[in-house]
């Protein structure tokens, strides 16, 4: 039976899970006696299952000619054409929700975006706020797996940086395996390793924060939430809970599993702490989650305490403490603000500290993680090289000393990271065009351009000087939207990939 399973497309066995994590939300409206919701999570989820063993019997025999070809495939169908299908028991528990507001909420949630439309958490039911979460969960879980199991092997996802190989071509050496591996033997493979892993610091996070005071419900939606990068919350964000700073904190520490690649690699001997200690990634996110809150804090230190000396200390705090939170979770495009950011923004005296949380999740996190952005590996790649260049000019003989792999981010690395930044680019400036001809502002398309790109939904409350609401954009606009997420989800290297005839042939 496992065989046959195996033998099955991808994309059936997404529906399968997609349509089995249903009854969850059911059993917790169960619970709660809201007995509307579970019936329609119930009957959704026993229709798609049926619906998905019909599928899987008609493609049983299936053989696709290339399993990278199929595995991209399907990855592109997971975010675009399974929401379609998560959308459903959403529509039918939501007053007043059509089909196009739960497709944009099940996109959103899927690509770990967090974006939503009902800016009021008490307009869901409990229920529903628990399918946003536990979807953003799997969400994340399918891109940290579908990284290492198929975006490896082609060299792409951030891993096209370290690699000999040309992004979108197979990798040879430790994934070289995808040559015969069954279309999701590979898939079941890295999921069967990384889930218990994956779900016992989501275990873990939710006990923390239940100890902490935080109610167990809101508590696992925040667990699920950080883990997966998607910021979403059934209370409006963490600074409504009631977890207080100990629950910030809890989530600062598990938002460090973003930053790197190396927290959940296969290979345990990876994840040892001489390796993150010389791991670029890593290094690189702690000067930033370092210097941005210090330059934050430093900048109206004089002002501040001239202002209001008997509260000077613990203001000032209360300001570090906001930053560093604040800059750490949009550095991993988690979207979690603390509840000391106003403070942080005042001390700071800055008229447009939304500026820095763009400029951060622009960056985004770590390679073969949940977050998005251009990626701390690429920027890495950039800076040394743009290093190497500035040494060269003072001194044109000499040698780079870094060792072989340095010299292959500084220059390969280097150049294919410097056409993602371009395209990354060149997506902002179509996505931000394209949002214009709706009648959105410069400010307004900016930061729902970014937001959506780099999977950072609250990003449209706090990057501008005013927040974007989601909920009074016209159709258009937010399709243009659910484009974007789809494209900064997968990342543009990937679709390139599928444009290339080579990769069609094989």
């Amino acid at each position: 039976m496992l065989a046959r399973l195996l033998s099955l497309p991808l994309f059936v066995i997404l529906m399968g899970a997609g349509a089995l994590a249903m009854f969850l939300p059911a059993l917790h409206a169960y619970i709660e006696a809201d007995m509307e919701t579970a019936r329609v999570f119930f009957l959704s989820g026993g229709l798609f299952l049926l619906l998905t063993l019909m599928v899987g019997i008609a493609t049983a025999t299936y053989s696709p000619a290339s399993t990278a070809l199929s595995h991209m495939i399907a990855l592109v169908a997971a975010f675009t054409v399974l929401p379609a299908m998560l959308a459903v028991p959403f529509m039918e528990s939501v007053t007043g929700a059509d089909f196009g507001d739960g497709y944009f909420e099940m996109v959103s949630a899927l690509t770990t975006t967090g974006a939503t439309l009902y800016d009021d958490p008490a307009t869901l039911p409990r229920a529903v706020h628990y399918w946003r979460a536990l979807v953003g969960w799997l969400g994340g879980f399918l891109i940290w797996v579908a990284a290492f199991a198929i975006l490896a092997p082609l060299s792409l996802g951030g891993f096209e940086v370290t690699t000999a190989s040309e992004a979108g071509q197979r990798a040879r050496g430790e994934y070289g395996f995808i040559r015969v591996a069954r279309p999701g033997e590979r898939l079941i493979k890295y999921a069967g390793k990384l889930f218990p892993v994956y779900t016992g610091l989501t275990v873990l996070l939710w006990l923390g924060l239940t100890i902490s005071g935080e109610e167990a419900f809101v508590a696992v939606c925040h667990a699920m939430s950080t883990l997966a990068t998607s910021g979403i919350s059934p209370v409006g964000g963490l600074a409504n809970g009631q977890a207080g700073l100990g629950g910030e904190i809890l989530v600062f520490l598990f938002m460090f599993f973003a930053i790197s690649h190396l927290t959940f690699a296969p290979d345990p001997g990876r994840r040892r702490i001489m390796a993150f200690l010389t791991d670029p990634e890593f290094r690189f996110a702690l000067v930033i989650i370092t210097v941005v809150p210090a330059l934050l804090f430093l900048r109206h230190w004089t002002g501040a305490l001239d202002q209001s000396p008997e509260n000077a200390p613990l203001t000032a705090l209360r300001a570090a403490w906001g930053s560093l939170f604040t800059v750490m979770s949009f550095l991993t495009t988690t979207g979690f603000d603390s509840a000391a950011w106003a403070d942080s923004a005042a001390w700071s005296g800055l008229q447009t500290p939304g500026l820095i949380l763009i400029g951060l999740c622009l960056i985004g996190g770590g390679v073969a993680t949940t977050a998005g952005g251009v990626k701390l590996m690429r920027v890495y790649a950039l800076f040394i090289h743009s290093r190497r260049e500035m040494d060269r000019l003072v001194h044109p003989s000499s040698v780079g000393n870094l060792g072989v792999q340095a010299r292959r981010i500084r220059r390969q690395g280097a150049y294919v990271s410097w056409i993602f930044f371009m395209m990354f680019t060149l997506s902002v400036a179509a996505i931000m065009s394209a949002l214009a001809l709706t009648g959105l502002s410069f400010e307004s398309s900016l930061v729902l351009t970014v937001s959506t790109l780099s999977t950072t939904g609250p990003l449209a409350d706090l990057g501008g000087e005013f927040a974007v609401k989601f909920a009074f954009l016209d159709d258009w606009a937010r399709g243009i939207l659910i484009t974007s997420m789809v494209l900064g989800r997968l990342e543009t290297l990937a679709f390139i990939a599928l444009l290339n005839p080579e990769f069609w042939r094989r």
